[in-house]
């Protein structure tokens, strides 16, 4: 999923400026999962961007919408009831495409009051890590289901480098070292040979580098 975490109250009411009515929409998706943009945290912005500008002597009214998703266009429509000539901004709660969504399909001001951080998913409750680059070409077969774009800070494709030490990585102690996760792995599973190929560099043209990227299914476009 989409990992995000929510920009500083402070930091959204100095972007929204001198607004006085906005709508805040939230997304049913990534970010409710990882407690950043769902309905619950809508409520919550919501109300305390008010508390904020009545401290300072300003109303501030507030629309409160939580779509099932930002980055699909049939609910993006959804908001057309909403987006009267009195909202003055519309503050979104999603990751940065829902953001580019609602600017996309409605001739409003569109502010982001998240910062999002990553592909990743959850170890625990209440902590999220970064787990998928994005590259385009995934090798986790050959890697017995560790990333090493990710999980390896230097990102190396073709074992460990010369300054991990016991398992650990060099550029922070607590991040253990990828490949020797990847050893670790291929051993339990009796496919240490997987480690003798060589990996060539990575197709960066595949990844962001190559420009936006789309994928196009043929077989569920509606013409």
């Amino acid at each position: 999923m989409i990992v995000a975490e929510a920009k500083p109250l402070e930091e959204i009411a100095d972007l929204l400026g001198e607004v006085r009515k906005i709508l805040v929409v939230g997304c049913g998706g990534c970010v409710t999962v990882c407690l950043a943009g769902g309905e619950k945290e809508v409520g919550i912005i919501a109300a305390a961007l008010r508390m904020m500008y009545k401290k300072n002597g300003k109303e501030l009214e507030t629309l409160e919408v939580t779509l099932t998703r930002q980055c699909d266009p049939e609910y993006v429509e959804m908001l057309e009831k909403y987006i009267t000539d009195d909202v003055d901004c519309i503050l979104s709660l999603a990751c940065g495409v829902g953001v580019q969504f609602l600017a996309e399909r409605y001739n409003k001001w569109v502010v982001p009051a998240l910062n999002t951080k990553f592909a990743g998913g959850t170890i625990e409750h209440g902590v999220w890590e970064e787990r998928c680059g994005l590259c385009g070409e995934c090798i986790l077969h050959k890697t017995g289901g560790i990333c090493p774009i990710i999980r390896c800070s230097k990102s190396i494709l073709n074992g460990p480098c010369g300054g991990s030490q016991n398992g650990r990585c060099e550029v922070n102690k607590d991040i253990p070292c990828a490949w020797q996760l990847i050893y670790d792995r291929l051993k339990a599973l009796n496919k240490l040979e997987l480690l003798l190929e060589i990996q060539p560099p990575k197709d960066w043209s595949k990844a962001r580098d190559g420009g936006p990227r789309k994928v196009v299914r043929e077989d569920v476009r509606i013409e």
